[in-house]
């Protein structure tokens, strides 16, 4: 075995609230880059009090407590940001896609990675948008919660959250849910969408805009266990590495296909089937199973705060499986932990004659947008807002967006002076 250079990923988004003091004419600066998107005046002021809010140092983040923090006792200041975040019909798109502009200066680089995930939001009782008894990933079992997919970018330069949808669950289409929908301002042109379909849909919008550098996409197996979502990557010219169950299966070479011969009885065939006697697919654990020690090399990457970390790999060419026909040619990349052994599988579509340090190093750019979430929910107020409507869900999120970029911009700047 071999170990090469070590694979960096991304610096750690490590600014507190209490870093934070004497900065507010950077924010002012920073807010003056949106502000022309907000069509009112009101509207541009509302968004600075809010992006200050957000980056309070106090124990909760939501509007009442931000408002009288920062504007005291006024209970119609508090009336205005509800009716700001929650009502007022202000876009995010175009935000957004400035925010991915700024953070394209900020981060920028040619072998960018775009991560897919999905963050939960514990939440009482039945009237917010999209909640419903379902898997929560923050609790660790089935609870009252809202599902949020989320868009995030990395790069050796640091990292930070593109853009957000919420998952309706596929009941909330049905007749029962009808009068929640309306009240909660869910559009009409709003169908039911399967969580990696959402993490495709903003994949898409951020290529289109062809603002931000990338080259990669990650994701857990929720989001690699879906050819469409892959195959819909691979379509815009973008590599993934996503992770994958391990009863995914794959052939170990093109099998061959035909039309089947007629049999002289019945109705002629015409869907091309998996000649009877090419080699079964594999699963990904059989795959394993088969390996030689040999083909295992170590090497190093640079993962999160834990420091560099060590592990086994794998990489073998296989062709992915389609509605029981061969697909793409793709690796699979076997990551095996020096530590416990636990062994975790990705597909990838990068080309055939890519160096494996890449892909090594892609599949160690899952931790940024987990510590996106933490650094979100921890400081940002994230997990705090208390708006019922789709309208003020998209809106929160994206004022978080925006207060993350900025901390992502702090941190630069803060990193260049103490380098000086």
């Amino acid at each position: 075995m071999f170990e090469p250079d070590m694979a960096p990923t991304a610096p750690v988004l490590d600014l507190t609230p209490q870093d934070l003091d004497g900065i507010l004419d950077d924010l002012r600066a920073y807010h003056a880059i949106f502000s022309p998107l907000f069509q009112r005046r009101e509207q541009r002021a509302w968004a600075e009090t809010y992006l200050h809010g957000l980056l309070l140092d106090i124990p909760r983040k939501s509007i009442e407590p931000m408002v009288l923090h920062l504007h005291g006792a006024d209970r119609n200041a508090v009336r205005a940001v509800q009716q700001f975040v929650g009502e007022s019909a202000w876009d995010d798109r175009p935000i957004l896609q400035q925010l991915w502009r700024e953070v394209a200066v900020d981060l920028g680089d040619a072998e960018g990675v775009l991560a897919v995930d999905g963050s939960d939001f514990p939440k009482q009782g039945k009237e917010s948008v999209g909640v419903k008894r379902q898997s929560c990933g923050e609790l660790g079992k089935t609870a009252n919660c809202q599902a949020g997919v989320f868009l995030a970018y990395a790069s050796v330069h640091g990292y930070t959250l593109l853009d957000r949808r919420l998952y309706l669950p596929q009941d909330w289409f049905g007749e029962v849910y009808a009068e929640r929908r309306a009240a909660c301002g869910v559009p009409d042109d709003v169908t039911f969408t399967t969580k990696p379909m959402l993490a495709l849909a903003m994949i898409q919008d951020v290529v289109a805009a062809g603002a931000l550098p990338c080259q990669w996409v990650a994701g857990d197996e929720a989001f690699g266990d879906c050819p469409a979502l892959l195959d819909g990557i691979a379509a815009l010219g973008k590599w993934y590495v996503a992770e994958v169950t391990h009863t995914t299966r794959v052939w170990r070479a093109r099998p061959a296909t035909a039309v089947p011969a007629w049999s002289g009885r019945g109705r002629k065939p015409t869907q091309v089937q998996v000649a009877p006697d090419a080699a079964p697919a594999l699963t990904v654990a059989d795959l394993v199973a088969e390996l030689a020690p040999t083909a295992w090399q170590r090497h190093t990457i640079q993962e999160g705060s834990q420091g560099p970390l060590a592990a086994d790999f794998a990489f073998v060419r296989v062709v992915a499986v389609r509605e029981g026909l061969p697909g793409p040619d793709v690796w699979l990349v076997l990551r095996r932990s020096v530590t416990d052994g636990e062994v975790k599988a990705y597909l990838s579509n990068a080309p055939a004659d890519i160096a494996v340090v890449r892909l090594v190093r892609v599949s160690g750019m899952r931790w940024p947008i987990e510590t996106c979430f933490k650094v979100g929910k921890q400081v940002l107020g994230m997990g705090d807002y208390e708006v019922r409507s789709w309208r003020g869900w998209h809106h929160h999120m994206t004022l978080v967006l925006l207060a993350m970029g900025f901390l992502v911009r702090l941190q630069g700047r803060f990193e260049k002076t103490l380098q000086r």
